[in-house]
């Protein structure tokens, strides 16, 4: 089981960047692929980037490709998102993910930070 905290989120003008982490707690963060959602209001939750377990090959949703950087480092157990020229379309809770091995699903969720870009 792993536990999921992420920070880094604010408000920010568009054009601007942020970088979001997500820190896990507990065994082998190494084996868990690793996911960033969003959910705007009154909008379903989407996929934003992915890295995975072994590799660290990555994937983007199209809205973000270009703008958007997912990265890991195993000896801190974080995930991170750097978002750059950022849009006000952008604005949402941002969660991270934890998926075992890549084969589970996403199981694991942390409890979101919220992004809000101005125009």
């Amino acid at each position: 089981q792993v536990q999921l905290v992420e920070s880094g989120g604010g408000l920010v003008q568009a054009g601007g960047s942020l970088r979001l982490s997500c820190a896990a707690s507990g065994r082998s963060f190494s084996s868990y692929s690793m996911g960033w959602f969003r959910q705007a209001p009154g909008k379903e939750r989407e996929f934003v980037a992915g890295i995975a377990w072994r590799g660290g090959s990555t994937k983007y949703a199209d809205s973000v490709k270009g703008r958007f950087t997912v990265s890991r480092d195993n000896a801190k157990n974080t995930v991170y998102l750097e978002m750059n020229n950022l849009k006000p379309e952008d604005t949402a809770v941002y969660y991270c993910a934890a998926n075992w091995l890549g084969i589970r699903g996403y199981e694991y969720w942390g409890q979101g930070t919220q992004v809000t870009v101005s125009s």
